[in-house]
């Protein structure tokens, strides 16, 4: 009995260390260099941030210098922004216009899916092609026809007239066409049946489940008309009826750029932006993953 007590404790002590080396994690060279791969990147991403926040706190004179870490941090670039230019008046301007096109996208948008979608009528793919096809046009080729229209309504130097040219987009109304394609058409059905019309259709039963795909439409067109700058540019006459990205052009001039208060600008006018992707970070990687950006 003894000797078959030993075999067992010996083939049991046997087993142990071969349980515990199979259920031992092993690293793969190929995870390894993924993952060092993402951080690389990551570290690129984020380190202009980084240095355009750590800029903005240096003096003039150690604007250049190559420390990660200013000596003296200040906040005399902000100040000296602040009184140069209207900044805060810039910045609510700027989320006017990002505001309210962007629900101008979404509303047009969401009109124009449904219409292609549930109304039958000839030609619905021409309109369709055509639509995708202005998607290819870029706005630089349509500015001066908008500039001149804009001239004739009076909407130069207004808000105005940097918001009604961005109302429809058609980039809006191909990602909203698509996602109500794939809309279960036997709740349409349904609904219609129990006397629906289109309006009520459109707002109590398909909107409420498109919120991800119109969502991801309104943080893509807020971002995108916050970075616009070519439109307000020709547009703009004044600056207190200008956007953020023009206030940023002060600051470079001929004679040579103020990059302490350039940077301290650009810190500024991140910030909106910054704030919307801490609290709709989720949001935001899907609303690039549905529109098909990498």
């Amino acid at each position: 009995m003894t000797t078959s007590m030993n075999r067992v404790l010996s083939s049991g002590a046997a087993v142990e260390p071969e349980v515990s080396r199979k259920a031992r994690p092993r690293i793969r060279p190929g995870a390894l260099t993924i993952h060092a791969t993402m951080i690389l990147l990551a570290f690129i991403a984020i380190f202009p941030v980084y240095w355009m926040v750590v800029s903005s706190l240096k003096a003039e004179n150690e604007i250049f210098s190559t420390g990660l870490w200013p000596s003296a941090p200040s906040l005399d670039n902000y100040g000296f922004v602040l009184s140069q230019i209207p900044m805060l008046r810039m910045l609510a301007n700027t989320t006017v216009v990002a505001g309210v096109t962007a629900a101008l996208h979404v509303l047009t948008g969401l009109f124009a899916a449904y219409a292609l979608v549930r109304w039958r009528f000839r030609f619905s793919g021409f309109v369709y092609g055509l639509i995708a096809l202005s998607w290819l046009v870029p706005f630089q080729v349509t500015m001066i026809p908008n500039y001149v229209l804009a001239s004739r309504l009076g909407l130069l130097d207004t808000l105005a007239g940097l918001i009604v040219p961005h109302a429809a987009a058609a980039f809006a109304v191909l990602m909203l066409y698509h996602a109500m394609k794939s809309f279960p058409t036997e709740i349409i059905e349904a609904a219609r049946m129990d006397g629906a019309k289109h309006w009520r259709i459109l707002w109590e039963i398909i909107t409420p489940n498109l919120r991800a795909s119109l969502a991801s439409l309104g943080i893509l067109a807020f971002i995108s008309a916050w970075n616009e700058y070519f439109w307000p540019l020709l547009l703009s006459r004044s600056i207190e009826n200008s956007v953020v990205q023009i206030g940023l052009q002060m600051f470079m001039t001929q004679e040579g750029n103020l990059w302490g208060p350039l940077m301290a600008a650009s810190t500024l006018a991140s910030l909106p932006i910054l704030a919307i992707y801490l609290l709709l970070q989720r949001q935001v990687i899907e609303s690039f993953m549905k529109s098909g950006l990498r």
